[in-house]
């Protein structure tokens, strides 16, 4: 099986740069994609946060174990027995998943793989995921068959790749219910995402990208 896996980290104040150099330059996850344990291996920059997203091929490999002394300028998280540098954040959002291992490679070459932000309004955090689920297991309407929404708090990371590749699911929809709205506009996304600070703009902004490899091409996006 694939497992799709994003992290989120802070890099500690004044060691943004220092982190994300040594990040680029670790070699570990090129290894781990050249020996197919990885399939896809993505890491994205925006203020002093730092995503990371990756497909495992059979055992789920630690952020740890891609990133090596980055971590080491990373600030720690509280929230369980141990600190940790790396959140682990959650889906809540995919058109499609993997079914398997020739099922999620690749049929054509990618060319642009692309990180995002938002934020939503933390008391509208429960009704997005709420309309998302529905509609992702309801199979309401196809979608780009690679892309991943997760979350941390109200923050909102999306994974995308282009160009679009529009699939139907091989996954059954794990509900039989049919309480998508249609059409879509009327779930009123518009009213659960935070406008942004400087120009109030409402959805998803592109983030820098750090590198993105893939199982059988090593080069740097």
């Amino acid at each position: 099986m694939v497992s799709r896996m994003i992290y989120r980290g802070i890099w500690n104040e004044g060691q943004q740069a220092e982190g994300l150099r040594t990040l680029k330059e670790e070699t570990g996850v090129r290894r781990l994609v050249q020996e197919g344990v990885l399939m896809t291996a993505a890491a994205f920059s925006w203020k002093d946060n730092v995503f990371l997203y990756y497909e495992c091929v059979g055992e789920q490999i630690a952020p740890e174990t891609l990133t090596g002394a980055a971590k080491e300028y990373l600030s720690d998280w509280k929230g369980e027995s141990d600190s940790r540098k790396w959140i682990p954040m959650v889906d809540v959002f995919h058109f499609n998943e993997p079914a398997g291992y020739e099922h999620w490679l690749r049929k054509s070459p990618v060319e642009r793989r692309v990180g995002r932000v938002a934020h939503l309004k933390r008391e509208m955090m429960a009704s997005y995921i709420y309309y998302h689920y529905q509609l992702q297991e309801e199979r309401a309407f196809s979608g780009n068959k690679y892309e991943m929404i997760a979350m941390h708090e109200n923050l909102l990371f999306g994974y995308q790749e282009f160009p679009l590749v529009m699939e139907d699911p091989v996954i059954p929809g794990r509900l039989s219910t049919n309480g998508t709205p249609v059409p879509w506009e009327d779930s009123r996304m518009d009213l659960h995402f935070q406008p942004w600070e400087d120009d109030g703009y409402l959805y998803f902004k592109p983030v820098e990208i750090i590198y993105a490899y893939y199982t059988g091409s090593m080069d740097e996006t």
